[in-house]
């Protein structure tokens, strides 16, 4: 992907946020799950994937990760969006949102022990 592409799909994912706060019937596809190419199951939600997208083009701040890690984690994600995800899509999307929360803590212990300040 291009600079210009990454940025527009960065943009495409804030406003999808916003996007879906007013959706009534969530499915997979609704998330803008963070990595550069759409996942189709929660399978795809690597490790290198998620922390490529993640760490573009260079190395976040500590804090940013921690905003993304409060968007998917369970105690605000379910209550935000669980009741509105179609029912035959529910355990997918929440194990892809668990999946995410996995990755992301993993990388911000990983950022913390390498720079504790």
């Amino acid at each position: 992907m291009s600079k210009q592409e990454v940025t527009k799909l960065f943009e495409a994912h804030q406003n999808q946020w916003e996007k879906i706060r007013n959706v009534e019937v969530l499915v997979w596809e609704d998330f803008p799950w963070p990595m550069f190419k759409q996942p189709s199951s929660p399978e795809d939600l690597t490790t290198a994937a998620v922390q490529a997208y993640v760490l573009y083009p260079h190395q976040r701040a500590q804090r940013e990760i921690r905003e993304d890690i409060r968007k998917w984690h369970p105690d605000r994600f379910n209550p935000r969006y669980l009741s509105r995800i179609k029912e035959s899509e529910k355990e997918k999307v929440c194990e892809g949102a668990g999946s995410v929360v996995r990755i992301l803590n993993d990388l911000l212990h990983r950022i913390t022990a390498q720079d504790p300040f």
